[in-house]
């Protein structure tokens, strides 16, 4: 017997919305992804005039008088925002997307070419025009001096002056808080397809769940007592190290770790209790691709690996079909995490160590083997490691 009329309409129905959803899935997989909001904040460059006196933008002809500040830029991760071989292996696999060059390269005078309005309301597609005061040396400078120093032709800076060669415009608020901060670390995750439970990049939000107001100037640029040009009067100012993940120092001294070995009968347990004592955001904060790892080998006398164990702190996300925030076992500000290490004493070969290793990783080996990023630098590091001898009585911290 034929189907009626209903029951084919019926199917009909069901087969369409069926095509419809694995259309609209299929376009979610392949559509050009923002991992945040473009609002105002990132989606426009800095524009403004040389500041009388000065000749060009670039940090080079800052560092003419500002010397000691100019070498610290230098060598920060600020200065290789641009040149830098992750950012660039990473920015060339995603198709080289405008949105990224927003926070990279602010002003408008880096940009060969620059955004004078977006064809669509997720500002993917930027409608570019040439610039013709495109200075491709101050393009290299990445996060240079200018993008938190100069606004309208005038040079902000902590005190005014008698001497420079430029205007001055004072703005105290610059030596604590957040404010020369906000432009590209603040990022906003408010969106229909979007389920974080914390904004991407999140730190300003890790901060602010804990009950505090964050101090990004305090922390990464501390404070220090000098003259801010040469032979200039000494000063109140920062030092302009902006050290993070990418300066191995910063990250130690945020991490404590206790060990304690115990007797459990015929077992023993090690345990390893790691506590973030030196930030008020998660640790590793940033990008989802950094994470901690604590590698755990037990060791016979020959150095062969009896047991082993790896345990990982990471913000997990799956971003597509919709970005949706999985699990984040990253450590806590000042909340303790232990983690154990259970084994047979008696065991043949005999143990005789335990190797216990922290690495932070600024990268996800799989990810880059996927965007084909050949390092010349290391992605990962030590932050803490510790050989411990398993002859001795168990008991106690080691």
């Amino acid at each position: 017997m034929a189907p009626s009329p209903v029951l084919r309409r019926g199917t009909l129905l069901s087969a369409t919305l069926v095509s419809l959803l694995a259309v609209f899935l299929g376009w979610r997989f392949l559509r050009p992804l923002n991992i945040f909001v473009v609002d105002d904040t990132f989606a426009w460059s800095i524009r403004t005039p040389v500041p009388e006196g000065l000749t060009s933008l670039r940090a080079s002809e800052c560092g003419q008088c500002h010397q000691e500040i100019y070498r610290e830029w230098s060598q920060s991760i600020h200065a290789r925002a641009w040149t830098e071989e992750y950012f660039q292996a990473d920015y060339a696999f995603e198709g080289r997307p405008y949105v990224c060059i927003n926070c990279h390269i602010q002003l408008r005078n880096q940009r060969e070419f620059d955004a004078v309005s977006y064809r669509d309301a997720d500002r993917l597609e930027p409608v570019l025009q040439r610039n013709p005061d495109f200075d491709p040396e101050l393009q290299k400078e990445g996060v240079t001096c200018a993008v938190c120093h100069v606004r309208e032709g005038r040079v902000i800076g902590l005190h005014p002056s008698d001497t420079a060669p430029h205007p001055v415009a004072v703005k105290p608020e610059l030596l604590s808080g957040m404010d020369p901060c906000r432009m590209c670390h603040v990022a906003s995750g408010q969106r229909w397809d979007m389920f974080y439970r914390l904004p991407p990049c999140g730190t300003v939000a890790e901060i602010r769940q804990g009950g505090k107001e964050p101090d990004c100037v305090g922390c990464h640029l501390p404070r220090v007592t000098r003259p801010s040009a040469e032979g200039g009067p000494l000063r109140e100012g920062g030092r302009h190290l902006f050290q993070g993940g990418h300066h191995p120092p910063q990250v130690i001294k945020a991490l404590e770790v206790a060990v304690e070995r115990a007797s459990l009968g015929d077992r023993e347990r090690v345990t390893f209790t790691l506590t973030n004592v030196g930030t008020d955001h998660r640790l590793p904060t940033g990008t989802p691709d950094r994470h901690l790892t604590l590698e755990l080998r037990l060791l016979a006398a020959d150095g062969t690996v009896l047991d082993q164990d790896l345990h990982v702190m990471r913000r997990s996300v799956m971003w597509r079909p919709f970005i949706v925030d999985l699990w984040d076992t990253r450590l806590l500000p000042r909340q303790p995490r232990a983690f154990h290490f259970e084994f047979d004493p008696n065991r043949s070969p005999a143990p005789a160590a335990l190797e216990a290793v922290v690495r932070y990783h600024l990268l996800d080996e799989a990810r880059r083997r996927r965007i084909a990023y050949q390092n010349t630098a290391p992605i990962h590091y030590p932050v803490w490691q510790r050989r411990i001898p398993l002859t001795a009585a168990a008991g106690g911290n080691g």
